[in-house]
């Protein structure tokens, strides 16, 4: 046993707890907040979901103990938040909800689409909604309440909530305020649903075209996906990384888990493995490079399908070379990418944002290692090993030093 102290829906909280126990099991058997429902328990469903700090987790794959000094809200914590008041009364409007199991997770994802992408229309919507499971409704009902909340913040501004997607924006805790009173859901109204969702999303249709007229530049923010942002240091001009940059097959050799299977131009077709934990993917896809050779900078565009999941993705992979000095450059990378299906869940785990951010670093080291081999060898690459075990206690330990003050943030 050791005794946690958190922060729940505002109150703090001490209790002895013994280190096994998962958040979900903790809040509900615990602290009696039943509102947090518990189901598949593998991080699948999303029933289970809450915030910690301001962003969705599921609390059944949670340890309690990992929540030590953090904040946690739960579906019982929202009485006065601008977006989930906005998102309860359209729940009851378009009948987003039938037997009401997933709906405590389904409105804290919803509410985290609604502080991180102002600007998704009903797809980038659909995609976000896709790691939580709702049996009952087919989602028509929930995406229209979703959209329609989007476009009553565009159309009335709240400047509760531009605060709140400033903060989620800057990686910080996008906290409901402090509660004041309960809020209780009204009676249901027989509606249209779905002449109501079409018109909603008629009108959601037009925010991203009227986004790019004004010449906003695309980001995560304004419904692309998740952005992981890292790079490297190389011991070599910047001129001869660029070159190296450019060759996708020598680029792929130095990526663990990647392959390049066949090449036409700047098209390539390939796979790539990754093992994170519990999680395993084999994703094969198409991607197409994208240069400015005067920039030195490049874009890598590219979609997939898990053969294991049958999860989607789709992303881009942007890097710039700089040079540092005569012989040292920097290699700046930013990966927006966005998943649909079970490995959804995932995207936004601070645990895979920093795996992903080694990746990069281990490609760096991968990258200095083929710059540094004789010219005009004739012989292939050796394709880059990968130690998924290695690097997930390797992640995990970091983020252990880091929460008891012993690291910081890369």
């Amino acid at each position: 046993m050791s005794q946690l102290n958190i922060e729940v829906n505002g109150r703090k909280v001490s209790r002895d707890v013994v280190a096994r126990t998962h958040l979900g099991d903790f809040l509900r058997d615990d602290l009696r907040l039943t509102g947090t429902n518990l189901s598949c328990e593998h991080g699948v469903c999303g029933a289970c979901t809450v915030l910690v700090d301001g962003k969705p987790v599921r609390s059944c794959i949670t340890f309690a103990a990992a929540c030590e000094g953090r904040q946690v809200t739960t579906i019982e914590g929202y009485e006065t938040d601008p977006v989930m008041l906005k998102l309860r009364e359209a729940f009851n409007t378009f009948h987003a909800l039938q037997c009401g199991f997933c709906t405590p997770g389904m409105l804290a994802t919803s509410r985290d689409i609604v502080l991180r992408l102002a600007d998704a229309d009903e797809e980038r919507v659909r995609i976000e909604l896709s790691g939580n499971i709702c049996r009952c409704t087919g989602y028509q009902g929930i995406t229209a309440s979703v959209l329609s909340v989007l476009k009553h913040f565009r159309d009335e501004p709240n400047e509760q909530v531009e605060a709140m997607r400033r903060a989620a924006a800057e990686g910080k805790a996008a906290l409901p305020p402090e509660a004041q009173a309960p809020t209780t859901f009204s009676g249901f109204e027989a509606k249209s649903i779905q002449r109501e969702a079409k018109a909603v999303a008629d009108s959601a249709a037009d925010a991203p075209a009227a986004a790019a007229s004004s010449g906003a530049a695309p980001s995560a923010a304004s419904g692309k996906g998740t952005s992981v942002k890292g790079g490297f240091n190389v011991d070599f001009p910047a001129p001869k990384v660029w070159e190296f940059m450019s060759d996708l097959k020598a680029v792929a050799a130095c990526l663990p888990g990647a392959v390049i299977e066949s090449q036409d131009g700047n098209e390539v077709k390939g796979r790539i493995a990754i093992k994170f934990g519990p999680m395993n993917a084999a994703f094969k896809g198409v991607a197409t490079l994208e240069r400015d050779d005067a920039d030195m900078s490049a874009v890598l565009r590219g979609s997939g399908q898990d053969s294991l999941s049958q999860s989607r993705a789709k992303g881009d992979v942007s890097y710039r070379v700089t040079s540092m000095a005569d012989d040292r450059s920097r290699v700046d990378v930013d990966l927006l990418y966005s998943l649909q299906g079970p490995l959804a869940q995932f995207s936004r785990s601070g645990l895979v944002q920093d795996f992903v951010k080694r990746m990069i670093a281990d490609f760096g080291r991968n990258v200095s290692l083929r710059l540094g081999q004789p010219e005009g060898a004739d012989a292939p690459l050796p394709q880059a090993e990968f130690s998924p075990f290695k690097m997930f206690m390797g992640v995990l330990w970091a983020r252990i030093k880091r929460l008891f003050g012993g690291g910081k943030e890369e």
